[in-house]
């Protein structure tokens, strides 16, 4: 629970730092590793709404730029009773996670909610399904 307890902080503290001037939406995200380094984003939207990015993408990209590879826990924050990872996230989370990567969803007041990465994507793209 203390781990799960720093996720949220570091999603809270990200999620005030969100730049989304147009759906107000504002989204948080941390990433634990399993070298226990936690890694957090924001959302950061874009008046070309295509080039916005989620607040996971960028938990991600940070873990990544650190030279960390794997994924076990990730928390999403937002003004929203259940903030789930979109279609695009779940991908990247199975990119450097397994089925059993937790993913937890927090309320404002600090409610979670968690789910594996098999409940959310249980047929995600793998690497193996390239044929070239």
């Amino acid at each position: 629970m203390a781990m799960k307890n720093e996720l949220l902080q570091v999603a809270q503290n990200c999620r005030l730092n969100a730049y989304a001037p147009y759906s107000k939406f504002k989204v948080g995200a941390a990433v634990l590793t399993a070298n226990n380094k936690i890694y957090g984003g924001c959302n950061v939207e874009n008046a070309s709404y295509p080039c916005g990015t989620c607040a996971e993408a960028g938990a991600v990209a940070a873990m990544i730029a650190d030279g960390e590879t794997t994924i076990t826990e990730i928390l999403i924050i937002a003004d929203t009773e259940c903030i789930l990872p979109c279609g695009n996230c779940l991908q990247k989370i199975a990119e450097f996670g397994t089925e059993k990567t937790m993913i937890h969803s927090a309320d404002l007041n600090g409610n979670i909610k968690t789910y594996t990465l098999q409940q959310l994507l249980p047929h995600n793209f793998k690497a193996g399904d390239i044929k070239c």
